[in-house]
């Protein structure tokens, strides 16, 4: 079955010009939505994913109509790919996934996205070393200083309910807790 997907990204937008491309290419169903295509959260791409079968060919008027980062393209047709289904966009043949050429190229744009993902992982991942040589500190700042932290254990082993030591640090009563067992 060829399978439509139009997207807009406001109410103000109109979908008639898609809609009559996706009819005049055959499409049997036509999943429609006025959505960012910034993420891949969206009620109709989802419920047009779930309902993909083998042999259906998934059709857009745009590469960008499916989605507005590669990332979420190339999972996008991936989910595609992976229910049995092939991929048309009508205005970029080159992406089709029912051709040869279109699964060479998408796996070579999938290849690139991957070595970039990897590379922003080496980048953020030497950033956070040097970062950690200079004395920064990752996470959450601590509710308690180790001074308030002897004070607190004080209190509590001369009688003071955990609940009393959190009202007087300010803190919840779990921080009291995780403190006692860590």
């Amino acid at each position: 079955m060829k399978i439509g997907y139009a997207r807009v990204s406001t109410d103000d937008q109109t979908l008639d010009i898609q809609r009559a491309i996706l009819n005049q290419n055959g499409c049997e169903k036509i999943f429609e939505e006025k959505l960012s295509g910034v993420g891949p959260d969206r009620p109709e791409l989802c419920r047009m994913l779930d309902s993909l079968k083998e042999g259906d060919i998934v059709i857009v008027s745009s590469l960008d109509r499916l989605a507005r980062s590669t990332r979420v393209l190339l999972e996008t047709i991936d989910k595609i790919g992976a229910s049995g289904a092939k991929f048309t966009s009508l205005s970029e043949p080159w992406a089709n996934t029912d051709s040869p050429a279109g699964k060479m190229i998408m796996t070579v744009i999938a290849g690139i996205a991957e070595f970039e993902a990897d590379l922003i992982r080496s980048r953020t991942s030497a950033g956070r070393a040097a970062a950690r040589n200079k004395g920064v500190i990752f996470g959450r700042p601590k509710k308690l200083s180790a001074k308030n932290k002897k004070l607190a254990m004080r209190l509590l082993k001369e009688g003071s309910s955990v609940r009393d030591v959190a009202e007087t640090f300010g803190v919840h009563t779990s921080t009291i807790y995780r403190m006692l067992n860590s």
